[in-house]
This record gives C-alpha cells, structure tokens and sequence, in this order.
C-alpha cells in the first residue's frame, strides 16, 4: 500500500506519540512492581498522560468528533473509539502484549482503525474498502485472514469476560473449544483480532468484550476477508456488527471455520 489517506496518517501518529511514554513507562515496571504503592501511581500518571496526548492528537486531526464511552450509548455522527491501554493487567505485569488502539466512526460504521503494540513495534491498521495491513519498513504488508479448513488445526484465541456473571458461558465455551482445538489466552482483545486478520490465528471469540477491546480489531478482520458474529447469532448468512458491538459477544473467524465454530458451540 503505497498511499496512506490523511485520516489513517494522523491517526498513526497520534498512537505512536502517546504510545512513547508508555514504552518508556513499560522499561520501569519491573523494578517498582516491589513497592505497590509506588507502582500503581507509576501506571495511574502513565496511563492518564498518554490518554491526554492521544485525545489531543485526534482532536486536533477531528475537532468536531467526540470520544465514545463503554459504558454509554455511541454517540451520534463522527466519533472516536479508544483504547490508550488494552490489556492493562499485561501492561502492570510487564508481559509485553498489549496496545495502544483507535477506531474511527461514523454512526455505526467503522471508517478506519489503528492497533499498536509498541514493545514489539507491531503496528496494524485498516481503512474501509481498502484492506489491512501490518506497517512494514520499506512497503506495508497486506493482511488475509489464514484458510485453514479443521478446527483440529486451528489456533483460536479468547479472553476471560471480566464480568462476574459472563463466567459460567466462558467456561463452558472455554471446554468446548480446548476439546476440538489449540487455544491460547493472551489477554488483549485488539492484539488477538490483528492476529488473526494477519493470519496468525484463525478465530477470535469471547463473551462480553468492552467496545474499545474490540471495534478497532473489527475493522481489521473484516478487511483482511474475515467474518464477524454474535456468538448467540441464529442466523450466520449475514452479520450484525453493530450488534456485536453493543454485546461484546463476539466470533472473528476466516470463512472456513465460521460454520465448523457454530456446529461445535451448539452442541
């Protein structure tokens, strides 16, 4: 991809701007982590810097678009939805998997996205109708979903519903899915999605996921030629994204398994 869109341009470099102070952040985990006191406070003042820089980067690119809120409904017209620490339980343990991640929208449709992991400088993004793409340093590498066909093959990722009464269906999607296939819990919900619109997993699919821990991911499967559903979608011949949005329920899935994963948790 040889041209970036001024929309996807501005809003990789206000992830990499406030991704610095969490990379340097990251360094000094380890050694406060004996002092509980000091290392909370060390992730609070990080965490809030670099949500300062990220917002004043996208509204400066976007002055009229708000901010979207898990908690609350979309807003209406342009909007942002950001994660300035997915996976923060990964990033106060210094477990180098996480990132900084933003999706751009427009009522319920996903206009662009931007995931990045800083410590490994791993940076996705995705434009709609223009495809994913994992930045390269000479030219950007374009992103397809994998075609493996058995789940006995397949490498599908998941997350823990952090909500109390989620766990009962997680743990029973959890035994469902250890039976039929190789399973990892890796603990960043955006992370997982570029992996598998990278082709590195196959699947993504978990109960409850805060928006923020999956829109910017959503735009990425889908543009590498995934398939997005609710997990208790009836009908797969379509899907309803905004729907997934609001559940958190969520199946990120290459086309040849989407089936085969309906048939397993089904039974």
């Amino acid at each position: 991809m040889s041209y970036l869109s001024p929309n996807l341009t501005n809003m990789i470099a206000a992830v990499k701007k406030a991704a610095t102070s969490l990379s340097r952040d990251f360094t000094e985990i380890e050694n406060l982590q004996s002092s509980v006191k000091d290392y909370r406070s060390f992730v609070i003042n990080g965490y809030n810097k670099a949500e300062r820089v990220l917002k004043t980067e996208l509204s400066k690119m976007r002055p009229n678009f708000a901010f979207a809120e898990d908690n609350k409904p979309r807003p209406q017209g342009g909007y942002f939805v950001i994660s300035t620490i997915s996976s923060m339980i990964n990033f106060i343990h210094a477990v180098p998997y996480f990132s900084v991640s933003v999706a751009m929208c427009e009522n319920n449709t996903i206009l662009a996205s931007v995931i990045y992991n800083p410590v490994s400088d791993e940076l996705f993004f995705a434009e709609k109708g223009m495809g994913a793409y994992k930045e390269g340093f000479r030219s950007h590498e374009r992103l397809r979903v994998s075609a493996r066909k058995e789940l006995s093959d397949s490498l599908i990722l998941t997350t823990p519903s952090f909500h109390g009464e989620d766990f009962a269906s997680f743990a029973e999607l959890s035994h469902k899915l250890f039976k039929s296939s190789n399973v990892r819990i890796q603990g960043d919900s955006n992370m997982d999605m570029a992996y598998v619109a990278a082709g590195k997993a196959d699947a993504y699919i978990s109960y409850a996921q805060a928006p923020s821990d999956i829109t910017a991911g959503i735009l990425l499967v889908k543009e590498a030629g995934g398939y997005i559903f609710d997990i208790n979608q009836k009908d797969i011949r379509s899907e309803d994204i905004p729907s997934v949005i609001s559940s958190g329920n969520i199946i990120a899935v290459n086309g040849n398994l989407n089936n085969k994963l309906y048939d397993l948790l089904s039974k």
